[in-house]
């Protein structure tokens, strides 16, 4: 990487969790309980996403809400009286575990997104909470289980091209009527160079197979384009619509990561990531695999 690139590639501090979405597909599960809130294992879904955002050194978390999502905030809240309480029971693990979902004050915010007009315009309602600085996208219901935390693997190449990226993976031709989809101008088999981005097209029409997963580091420029509130597929607000017209202007790269994502915004997707995320517990693994053994022996 030359000097004058280094120079102009701007720190990361700053992450958006758009988490206004109803999660109708887990009825009646959601029906008082914020989707972002079910659990993976032994932790909410929205905190397997800020540990990861943590662990790239972000520094501020910035969730975009909507109406009956107070769960998300006193999640990471300080519970004084559950400390309280753990303290006079000598629970010293137990609130290190307590520890681990507190994020301190001025870094957590919130900003409301009043109506379900799509990712495109939840990233929109964010704008003067992120300003004019880079900033990283974590939808919470994709998960990837890898040794390096996904948006650190995006960081680390961002850091060496700079610009915009996307965590991005090889599909089915016959699904990508269900994603966002690049447009390749050159592939490396890691870093893919961007000359386009097509939302949920026809398979017929396609042209890739790379899919974007919910993992971005976008430039302020961003707002500037969703600031025209275009309406797009499925009659909602695309991201990737603004994201498509500022290439050319801006590079754009998708990033192949190391990992296994699971879907969970899907119910066959979160009881295969419950099971993937289990088996990899370092507390549980052996006996969660037997579990399933004797589950999957009792069904034949």
């Amino acid at each position: 990487m030359n000097g004058s690139l280094a120079m102009s590639i701007r720190p990361v501090r700053k992450a958006v969790f758009p988490v206004a979405g109803l999660g109708t597909r887990f009825l009646p599960a959601t029906k008082a309980m914020p989707k972002e809130m079910l659990t993976l294992v032994d932790r909410p879904l929205i905190q397997h996403a800020v540990d990861e955002a943590r662990a790239a050194g972000i520094e501020q978390f910035i969730f975009v809400t909507s109406r009956g999502k107070g769960a998300l905030e006193d999640h990471f809240d300080s519970n004084y009286d559950l400390k309280r309480t753990l303290e006079k029971r000598g629970k010293t693990r137990e609130l290190g575990i307590l520890q681990t979902t507190e994020i301190d004050s001025g870094q957590l915010l919130f900003t409301r997104q009043r109506e379900p007009l799509g990712l495109g315009h939840a990233i929109w309602c964010a704008r003067h909470l992120v300003g004019d600085e880079p900033f990283a996208i974590l939808l919470a219901d994709d998960v990837v289980l890898a040794q390096k935390p996904c948006l650190q693997q995006m960081l680390d190449a961002y850091n060496q091209v700079g610009g915009n990226m996307v965590a991005v993976v090889d599909v089915p031709r016959e699904q990508t009527n269900r994603y966002g989809i690049l447009d390749v101008e050159t592939d490396d088999g890691r870093l893919a160079k961007i000359r386009g981005l097509v939302e949920k097209p026809d398979p017929a029409v396609a042209p890739s197979t790379l899919s974007i997963i919910g993992r971005y580091i976008l430039q302020p420029e961003i707002f500037h384009e969703l600031e025209a509130k275009r309406v797009g597929a499925g009659g909602e607000i695309q991201l990737t619509d603004s994201m498509a017209r500022l290439i050319g202007r801006q590079s754009f790269h998708g990033l192949r990561y190391e990992g296994t994502r699971y879907d969970c915004g899907d119910k066959i997707g979160f009881i295969e990531a419950n099971a993937a995320f289990a088996l990899a517990h370092p507390d549980m693994g052996s006996k969660v695999r037997e579990a399933l053994q004797r589950i999957i022996g009792s069904t034949r």
